[in-house]
């Protein structure tokens, strides 16, 4: 805590920001792009088997992210909450119910891991079943991710509007987490309601806006941190 206090609340966002943006690239980016083989289930299979210390560090960062996204939004609370009580306590609120959600369901991978034990209980399983049973799980940690969205976009909008409402940091990295809370949600509706929606290119731009603006915001907090006048808060 002391420590935390010498850097003061702006770094202290910044870097718990910076274990979240590290951890969830690893988690939701880096790993599946080395395992996941679109439309092959036996090679995506194949390669989680012959990988599980990857796929396990997979895991283990959701957590830690997840975690830390617990945290971050009571360190922008400190940050910014004296620029609006109101907007601050729905940003945490907003932030905080998205965290249940995915560390539950990160049960799916640890069930990959089960399927792939090759335990007893699983030798009546043909290898067709298991393959099909490991998608399965991956496709239900999928539509997880797809709930949680809803929330990693949300809090985004009364984020945005402190930061920049708030001086401490550049207004533009404000408008891009606004513009960001909307294209989480373009992309939720998108792939509900449009089975081609991830194919398009809107699919691949929407959500642009809030990695700028996040990954914008998390530099500058650890580079500069925040004015002095927000060294001071809280």
């Amino acid at each position: 805590m002391a420590l935390l206090t010498r850097i003061g609340p702006g770094r202290t966002a910044g870097l718990i920001y910076l274990i979240v943006i590290a951890t969830g690239i690893i988690s939701l980016a880096f790993v599946p792009s080395q395992l996941i083989v679109s439309g092959d289930t036996a090679k995506t299979v194949e390669n989680i088997a012959a990988s599980q210390g990857l796929f396990r560090i997979d895991i283990a960062s959701g957590f830690i992210c997840y975690v830390a996204f617990l945290f971050l939004p009571l360190a922008f609370y400190r940050l910014l909450s004296h620029v609006s009580q109101s907007g601050a306590m729905l940003m945490v609120l907003l932030a905080i119910v998205s965290v249940p959600i995915a560390l539950g369901n990160l049960v799916n991978k640890l069930d990959v891991l089960t399927l792939l034990s090759g335990k007893a209980y699983l030798a009546h399983y043909s290898v067709d079943q298991l393959n099909a049973a490991v998608m399965l799980s991956l496709a239900r940690y999928d539509s997880g991710v797809l709930v949680a969205k809803i929330f990693w976009g949300l809090w985004l909008l009364p984020l945005g509007y402190l930061v920049f409402r708030s001086d401490l940091l550049p207004k533009v990295l404000g408008i891009l987490l606004m513009l960001g809370c909307f294209g989480y949600l373009v992309d939720v509706f998108g792939a509900t309601l449009f089975s081609e929606y991830p194919a398009t290119n809107l699919a691949r731009f929407a959500r642009a806006p809030a990695s700028i603006g996040e990954i914008g915001t998390c530099l500058w907090l650890v580079i500069f941190g925040a004015s002095k006048r927000a060294e001071s808060v809280g």
